[in-house]
């Protein structure tokens, strides 16, 4: 008979179809936001009267906003659950694309976007994961690589789909076609994720304390939390600045090193399907081991590929294209459950707000200074992405796996029967 805690979690089965409803909630959410620039910022740039530069100034403050909006929102899925929350960023993704749709100048055009920051700190996948965890508790690994392979495709669907809108009804029909879709299928997709149920409260003040099964059980004890913690913002934020640098000047970086425009472009084709097969390898092969030797190669991946493109220049450029897209893709796992392996579920939500919170302000700030490094060094810009890389994969090999007494308390409890006797009060 399974213990009385375990009982009360959904069994496999029956968690993937909430899976499959936030993955594709995930989809929408991230294409109608982080990948609308992409197809939208020239004419939106035109038709406002602003430069380029400008529109994706007014991204880059979306995205300031929703690394001051995280903290907030995974402190509000810590106590309610995600459906409420992701529920409500749907309304507001849809009355931010709804502002952007009729901005007509620069001040209007920076109130969407920030409008949009505040659906994106609360409905991308630092919310998500946090649903997820609010639901499943420690076995959300799975479920949080589900919903990435899921979303993976957002820029495979929102790419060509924001094109064809902005081609047939401009790009304001666009706007509003995408906010149009947040209410007609967001929100009944994130309508369908079971209802979190109430956490428990603090035991009083002098009361004993039974021992407890797996679930039931705090946060693992890590070494040094404060510390644990900083070093994994770190990384987060170093990765960050690397995935999104290389989203936003990966073709004139490769033409540097010294390849054509076609193979540039060919070359960026791999990173989408490498992030997906990284993510497949996650989900296969390393959800056997612990999430933190996931992270640590998946922080070295870039930085060797990076050597090889600096050492054997445009052959490897293909090589260093799957090499980034495989540690990207493995990455963006790790940063839902390498928190949760180390911390544990407890307070999940808000921790993960923190923790992210540095890493957006680098994403917003990646463009602009790697450009510049772009622009100076030219493939030289290699040794800043590569360094960084590097940085993040020490400070991985850094981090201590939980103590052995956690991972004791951790392990699946023994079957009961019926009520134990009185319990021996934890040391």
């Amino acid at each position: 008979m399974r213990s009385p805690v375990n009982a009360s979690l959904p069994t496999e089965r029956k968690r993937w179809p909430a899976v499959a409803a936030l993955g594709s909630a995930q989809t929408l959410a991230w294409a109608s936001s982080y990948y609308l620039p992409a197809m939208l910022a020239g004419p939106m740039a035109r038709d406002t009267g602003v430069s380029m530069p400008t529109v994706f100034a007014a991204f880059s403050v979306a995205l300031v906003v929703s690394a001051l909006v995280g903290p907030w929102a995974g402190r509000s899925i810590d106590r309610h659950g995600g459906r409420p929350v992701l529920m409500g960023t749907n309304l507001v993704f849809a009355l931010g694309l709804a502002a952007l749709g009729l901005a007509q100048g620069p001040v209007s055009l920076f109130a969407a976007w920030a409008l949009l920051g505040l659906a994106m700190g609360s409905g991308l996948y630092e919310a998500a994961f946090a649903a997820l965890v609010r639901l499943y508790g420690a076995q959300a690994r799975d479920p949080i690589t589900g919903i990435t392979l899921i979303a993976g495709f957002a820029s495979t669907v929102g790419w060509p789909l924001s094109a064809l809108l902005e081609t047939q009804l401009g790009w304001r029909g666009a706007c509003f076609t995408w906010a149009a879709l947040h209410l007609l299928l967001g929100l009944p997709l994130n309508a369908l994720l079971p209802a979190a149920a109430r956490p428990p409260a603090p035991p009083r003040a002098g009361a004993s304390v039974p021992t407890a099964p797996a679930e039931a059980v705090p946060a693992p004890a890590t070494p040094r939390p404060a510390l644990t913690a900083a070093l994994l913002a770190y990384v987060f934020a170093a990765t960050m600045f690397v995935s999104t640098a290389m989203a936003t000047h990966l073709p004139q970086l490769l033409q540097a090193a010294g390849t054509t425009l076609a193979v540039a472009v060919a070359a960026g084709a791999l990173i989408g399907p490498a992030q997906v097969a990284g993510r497949v390898l996650e989900f296969g092969l390393l959800r056997r081991v612990h999430p933190l030797l996931s992270a640590r190669l998946a922080a070295l991946a870039h930085p060797a590929g990076a050597a090889l493109l600096l050492a054997g220049a445009a052959p490897m450029a293909m090589v260093f294209a799957v090499l980034h897209g495989l540690g990207n893709g493995i990455m963006t796992i790790a940063k839902g459950t390498l928190p949760l392996a180390l911390f544990g579920h407890h307070g999940y939500g808000v921790r993960q707000g923190w923790l992210a919170l540095p890493a957006r302000v680098t994403q917003a700030a990646a463009p602009f200074v790697f450009g510049l490094a772009l622009q100076r060094w030219g493939a030289g810009a290699l040794w800043l992405s590569g360094a960084l890389g590097l940085s993040a994969g020490a400070a991985l090999w850094l981090l201590p796996r939980e103590r052995p007494a956690a991972r004791r308390v951790s392990a699946p409890p023994a079957p009961v029967r019926s009520p134990p006797p009185a319990p021996d009060r934890q040391a």
